[in-house]
């Protein structure tokens, strides 16, 4: 998803927010709190631990355990097979390291807009 469309989501987000009732509101930030998830985190266990922890802390828990299976597999056989799986594993999550920002608030927007929709009262 390109900048300026999540600029926009965000800014959609940030309107319906305003609307809310004043108790709503609060609750809102309540849950704003506890679901957000931090970009240099997100970036730090992908730096760090290519191993796939980076999907766990977004909730991603199959993308996690494929991840982490494979970094094993490389590891335990660290044969041509094994260097082969590491370099594809490093490959693939290589480009969410640079991507982490936009990755995490992509993340934060569509987490909110739930919360929102689930917040608003019901015609």
């Amino acid at each position: 998803m390109d900048e300026s469309r999540l600029r926009s989501r965000e800014e959609t987000l940030r309107q319906a927010v305003s609307e809310l009732p004043e108790d709503t509101r609060k609750r809102y930030y309540q849950l704003e709190l506890e679901l957000v998830k931090d970009p240099d985190t997100y970036a730090v266990l992908n730096y760090f631990f290519a191993a796939g922890l980076h999907h766990f802390y977004l909730g991603k828990t199959l993308r996690g355990i494929i991840n982490l299976a494979l970094m094993l597999i490389g590891l335990a056989t660290l044969s041509t097979i094994g260097i082969f799986v590491i370099l594809f594993v490093i490959v693939i999550e290589l480009p969410q390291l640079f991507r982490s920002q936009k990755i995490i608030t992509e993340h934060n927007i569509t987490v909110m807009e739930d919360v929102i929709n689930e917040l608003q009262p019901r015609e």
